[in-house]
C-alpha cells in the first residue's frame, strides 16, 4: 500500500511542478530551453513505455505525468522559450538523435531506458548551461517538486530493481544539478 501511495504522490508532485513553471512562463520570468524540452517530450514517452514493458506499476504515474507536462512546456517554449538553434543546441539534439537511433536498434527495454537517461541528461545539461548563462530563468520550486517526484517514484518501485529505479533516481540527480546551477550563479553574483 505504501508503494501505491508513493506512486500517487510522485505523480502529483510532478504535475504540481508544472504549475509554477507554466505560471512563470506566462509572467515572463521563466525562459525555458527549447531543445531541452523537445528532448524531454520525446524521452518522456519512451521512458514510460520502456518502464511499462519491464513491469513497472505505480512508479509509472511519475513518468506519465512528466511526459504530459513536458509536452505542454515544449509547446509553450516555441513561443516563450530560449535557444533551439545555437551550436550547443544542435550538438545536443544531434547527440540525442544518435542515442535514439541506438535505442531503436537495440530492441531491449533496459538498454533503451539507459539510452533515454543519457539523452535526457543531454537536455538537463543544456538547461544547466542556460540557467547559468541566463540567471533567474528557471522556476526553483518546480525543480524541487520534480526532485520530490523522482524520490517518491523511487520509493514506489518497492524493490531493489536497478532497471526500475534508474529513471526516478536520475530525475533526482538531474533536478539537483539544475538547482545547483541556479544557486551557484546566484550565490556568485550576490558575493560580487
Amino acid at each position: 500500500m505504501i508503494f501505491e501511495w508513493a506512486g500517487y504522490l510522485s505523480g502529483i508532485a510532478i504535475l504540481l511542478s508544472f504549475v509554477p513553471y507554466i505560471r512563470d512562463i506566462f509572467r515572463g520570468v521563466t525562459k525555458n530551453e527549447r531543445a531541452s524540452w523537445l528532448i524531454w517530450t520525446i524521452l518522456g514517452s519512451i521512458s514510460f513505455f520502456s518502464q511499462l514493458a519491464k513491469g513497472a506499476s505505480w512508479s509509472l504515474l511519475m513518468t506519465g505525468s512528466q511526459a504530459i507536462g513536458d509536452l505542454v512546456i515544449f509547446v509553450l517554449a516555441m513561443r516563450y522559450g530560449l535557444g533551439g538553434l545555437s551550436r550547443k543546441d544542435k550538438s545536443g539534439l544531434t547527440g540525442a538523435a544518435i542515442a535514439l537511433l541506438l535505442w531503436y536498434f537495440t530492441g531491449e527495454a533496459t538498454i533503451a531506458l539507459l539510452l533515454v537517461i543519457l539523452v535526457d541528461a543531454i537536455g538537463a545539461f543544456l538547461t544547466v548551461l542556460k540557467s547559468y548563462e541566463h540567471p533567474g530563468t528557471e522556476t526553483v520550486s518546480s525543480w524541487i517538486l520534480t526532485f520530490l517526484g523522482g524520490f517518491l517514484a523511487s520509493v514506489a518501485v518497492g524493490e531493489m530493481n536497478l532497471t526500475l529505479l534508474a529513471f526516478p533516481v536520475y530525475i533526482c540527480l538531474a533536478s539537483a544539478a539544475i538547482l545547483a546551477a541556479s544557486k551557484t550563479y546566484r550565490s556568485a553574483h550576490k558575493a560580487a
